[in-house]
């Protein structure tokens, strides 16, 4: 399936609640989530009594959106999950968490993840000295993540030392004057920021 190209405030509104899919906006009174808290469309505003399945489902697509990945990806990092040591839903929360896109938007040089992985997209960044313009490489403890070279003395990364705000994770080492941060352990369950009940995105997935 195609990846979603419209409005992605109609994604929140979806979900009921703020994704901080559109960066700044999020956080002022314009965010159209604070304004219509209630589903797009005709019948947003209509009462639907949600089915056990319908919870789990909107659990799975809030994630995907929050992350802005497509199911085959989801499947892919729950089946990995799943094999790995420990609660399956806590490490399907550290491998999305581990993706590049997400790191740079932890690192504080993306407003969004969506700019995240377009800054990535476009070969900005490097992992260990090696460019690298996946967004969904997934990093590990040691890593060491840095803006290109060139991309350094342009004015969108300028701002970005000037606006730096700092990363809200304890697992990546930011340094804002060199414009690269380093992972120092492993993503915490506790760091997440959005609501997540990733216990019924496993029971969806193990039906």
């Amino acid at each position: 399936m195609a990846r979603y190209t419209g409005p992605v405030c109609r994604l929140c509104r979806r979900e009921g609640q703020k994704l901080y899919l559109k960066g700044d906006k999020c956080y002022t009174d314009k965010c159209p989530v604070a304004k219509r808290n209630y589903a797009p469309g005709q019948h947003g505003q209509s009462r639907k009594k949600i089915t056990e399945y319908g919870l789990q489902l909107r659990e799975k697509q809030k994630v995907r959106r929050y992350y802005g990945i497509q199911e085959s990806q989801m499947l892919k990092y729950f089946n990995m999950a799943d094999k790995m040591k420990g609660i399956t839903g806590e490490n399907l929360l550290k491998i999305l968490e581990s993706r590049l896109d997400n790191v740079v938007y932890r690192m504080g040089y993306a407003a969004s993840r969506a700019e995240a992985r377009q800054l990535v997209t476009h070969g900005h960044f490097t992992v260990n000295g090696k460019k690298v313009d996946i967004p969904s490489y997934l990093v590990k403890v040691g890593d060491e993540i840095e803006v290109k070279g060139r991309s350094k003395s342009s004015s969108r990364f300028k701002e970005m030392i000037e606006e730096h705000r700092g990363t809200t994770v304890k697992w990546i080492q930011v340094s804002p004057e060199e414009l690269k941060g380093r992972i120092v352990s492993e993503p915490s369950r506790e760091e997440v920021d959005l609501p997540i009940e990733e216990h019924l995105i496993v029971e969806l997935y193990s039906k």
